[in-house]
């Protein structure tokens, strides 16, 4: 089979398109014919051997997929040879063929696309699990989110437009902001020309009740200044590459709460709330929603796909087609 395969830790451009032995069916496991997966900022600091757990060389990137089960290991009782599926595992997905444990993977009816499929499954989760979950977002309080254009974030929109929130898109240009408006966001804000903090205090009339944070950097700092008395901030990543040192004096005079969310722990950490999340997720896909994806790429051009993201390019998911 061919798949994308990194030799040495590095920048998108080191990604080559090899043939490699199929994946060897294992215990609990099954493989599954990749259609589409995509791209998500973490697989760019994986291949960086920057992410917080090392993967061993040599590599495949890629966590979200979507295709069709071609092989199952004895035992194994929920899936069987032809279901359409959908899931995630760390690494491996930018390959005609994954092997993945059947227990993280998750039937789609005909009625799904793949490029959907392979979209939802892991920034959707985050976003939900973050608004949902951690930060217990209720209709009509105002949500901020930062880097609002890319995955996380425009599946941020969304998931708090359905729980009847106000929602603050801010982003870094304003053809990405007008995609933001596009996918229902109440009021935008250019960070890279606007004052963050006045902006947020202006639109809301007083400040934040939540910050959904994936970029970090110096957007944090000025994002919490912007927060109401007794806000909830999530910190889900920091696509700016720089972990900000946030001041514990705001945290005091503000009374704001700062929780903390990674998507790969929260399964084992919440158990039930992830449980809840999922299954009102998968409704929401089988009732026809479609996840925001901006572009796509063949899995001949991965390093692209990957360098697209890197960059900050991407408004929605970046998909990687097997077709």
């Amino acid at each position: 089979m061919r798949a994308a395969v990194m030799h040495a830790y590095g920048v998108p451009e080191d990604l080559k398109i090899e043939e490699v032995p199929d994946p060897v069916l294992k215990p609990g496991c099954v493989i599954v014919d990749v259609k589409a997966s995509s791209v998500n900022f973490p697989d760019v600091l994986i291949i960086a051997n920057k992410y917080q757990v090392t993967m061993p060389l040599p590599l495949t990137p890629g966590s979200e997929f979507a295709g069709v089960v071609s092989a199952v290991a004895e035992g194994v009782d929920n899936l069987k040879i032809g279901d359409r599926v959908m899931g995630a595992t760390f690494v491996g997905a930018f390959a005609e063929k994954v092997l993945a444990p059947a227990m993280v993977l998750r039937k789609i009816s005909d009625k799904v696309d793949y490029a959907s499929a392979a979209a939802f499954m892991v920034t959707y989760q985050t976003s939900y699990n973050a608004l949902r979950s951690v930060a217990d977002a209720k209709a009509g309080e105002w949500v901020v989110v930062l880097g609002a254009a890319g995955g996380v974030g425009s599946a941020a929109i969304d998931l708090a437009k359905m729980l009847g929130c106000k929602v603050i898109a801010c982003a870094s240009d304003d053809e990405k902001l007008e995609a933001c408006r596009g996918r229902g966001a109440d009021a935008t804000i250019n960070y890279e020309t606007e004052n963050l903090k006045e902006r947020i205090k202006e639109i809301t009339g007083g400040g934040a009740d939540v910050v959904i944070d994936p970029v970090g950097g110096h957007y944090s700092e000025d994002a919490l200044r912007a927060c109401k008395w007794k806000s909830r901030f999530v910190v889900v990543g920091f696509a700016a590459g720089d972990i900000p040192r946030i001041p514990l004096n705001l945290v005091l005079l503000k009374g704001v709460h700062i929780m903390g969310f990674e998507v790969r722990t929260f399964p084992q950490n919440e158990p039930e709330l992830y449980k809840r999340d999922m299954r009102e997720l998968m409704q929401m896909l089988d009732d026809g929603f479609k996840p925001l994806i901006g572009a796509t790429f063949p899995l001949a051009q991965a390093a692209e796909a990957l360098r697209f993201v890197a960059d900050r390019r991407a408004t929605g998911k970046v998909i990687v087609t097997n077709d």
